[in-house]
């Protein structure tokens, strides 16, 4: 084979070439910290990282909305921690309202009281979540959900929540109807309720005995007076199962029918009724309020009237405080799922990042020894490059 002077210089500049293009390769890597830099250095370990990276973004964005979820329940559970005390404090005022040496006056100072507590829940029930949206808005309300009207309070909003996230949905509002309006009526089985009282008599929230006797039927209770005896009839209302039961009136003790027992206590006129039926979960905590001003401040009430609004309005409040702290439990309940789930999405954002490193992170040990190597070739090379360049005929003619 002929080697000529000038094949020797070509394929010599061409070693010199590529151990320079190592050797910035090398030097690239190590000022990057990066092995992969475009995906020609390594097609699969670059893919491997782009897919690593898309899900951390991915992550990342469940992230935001987690922590959105988490600052609007925070806000949630502390408004209805809110509501809870204020409802503890109309609760002391009705106690305080029972107390028979009142005067229409006083009780009437009670009912201010009560009707400065609603008025301050139901700023809580309007509370903002701090980004133009309600915390009890439901499906979203662009004004506050809850609106005074004439006849109560009612719910303007849409029933429901507004929820966010992909993997792991996200509250980001509160069902507002569902937490203010629906508490169970009565003691949640059934509701007694005074229809006619002329005389002093009251009924209490009654208590179940016997869950498997309830049937379901309303049942309305009639006194009768007759020769100094009081005598009362329960009777099913037409179109409802029940037995009827009559009996012989003892104040203050229990009477029974279908698993249920209640006590009315004072002197029944002739006649009064009274009623048992279902309970609903269609209790508003402002209407029960409302309904405690109004018994409040009738000032014309016998004592066995005031009673009873004071025993009725006491029930409604420990259903509605009831109520109320089922939610917040149910809100507690998010915000450690939420804690939860973020600390998933750590693990998972960790396990991405390492998966990425892993796939296009330089180890800089090799790198350095890499470097040094390569730059000893390129010594070389140019060393070479200077012996080859002696090696002309021109360096002997002349």
């Amino acid at each position: 084979m002929r080697v000529s002077t000038a094949h020797s210089f070509d394929a010599t500049v061409a070693t010199l070439q590529k151990r320079q293009e190592a050797l910035t390769t090398v030097q690239e890597q190590m000022s990057s910290g990066k092995r992969v830099n475009i995906a020609s250095d390594d097609p699969t370990s670059a893919a491997r990282a782009e897919r690593a990276r898309a899900l951390t973004q991915r992550i990342a964005t469940d992230k935001r909305a987690s922590d959105i979820s988490q600052n609007v329940m925070t806000l949630s559970e502390s408004a209805l921690s809110d509501a809870s005390e204020l409802l503890q404090k109309a609760r002391e005022t009705m106690v305080a309202a029972g107390n028979g040496s009142y005067s229409a006056a006083e009780r009437q100072s009670q009912a201010a009281k009560l009707k400065e507590i609603r008025n301050q829940l139901l700023t809580i029930a309007n509370r903002s979540d701090g980004s133009g949206g309600y915390l009890f808005g439901g499906q979203g309300s662009s004004s506050p959900p809850f609106i005074d009207a004439p006849g109560g309070v009612v719910f303007r909003g849409q029933g429901g929540r507004i929820e966010i996230g992909s993997n792991e949905t996200m509250p980001l509002t509160v069902d507002g109807a569902a937490a203010w309006l629906t508490a169970p009526t009565g003691n949640g089985t059934f509701e007694t309720r005074a229809v006619t009282s002329a005389g002093s008599a009251w009924i209490n929230a009654g208590a179940v005995t016997d869950p498997a006797q309830i049937t379901g039927a309303t049942y309305d209770i009639n006194f009768s007076v007759a020769g100094g005896v009081t005598t009362y009839t329960i009777s099913a209302n037409p179109g409802t199962a029940g037995t009827p039961v009559s009996g012989t009136f003892q104040p203050g003790k229990a009477i029974g029918i279908e698993g249920m027992d209640f006590t009315i206590t004072g002197q029944p006129a002739d006649g009064d009724a009274f009623q048992i039926a279902p309970s609903a979960n269609s209790l508003s905590i402002f209407d029960s309020l409302d309904q405690a001003i109004a018994g409040l401040q009738n000032t014309g009430a016998n004592n066995s009237q005031v009673m009873q609004t004071v025993n009725s309005g006491l029930r409604n409040l420990d259903s509605t405080m009831g109520r109320l702290q089922g939610v917040q439990a149910e809100v507690g309940e998010v915000l450690t799922r939420i804690e939860d789930s973020q600390g998933r999405m750590a693990d998972a954002t960790l396990a991405a990042k390492t998966d990425q490193s892993n796939a296009e992170d330089l180890d800089m040990v090799q790198a350095i020894s890499d470097f040094q190597n390569q730059q000893s070739g390129y010594e070389a090379a140019l060393k070479a490059y200077s012996a080859v360049q002696r090696l002309s005929l021109f360096q002997y003619i002349t």
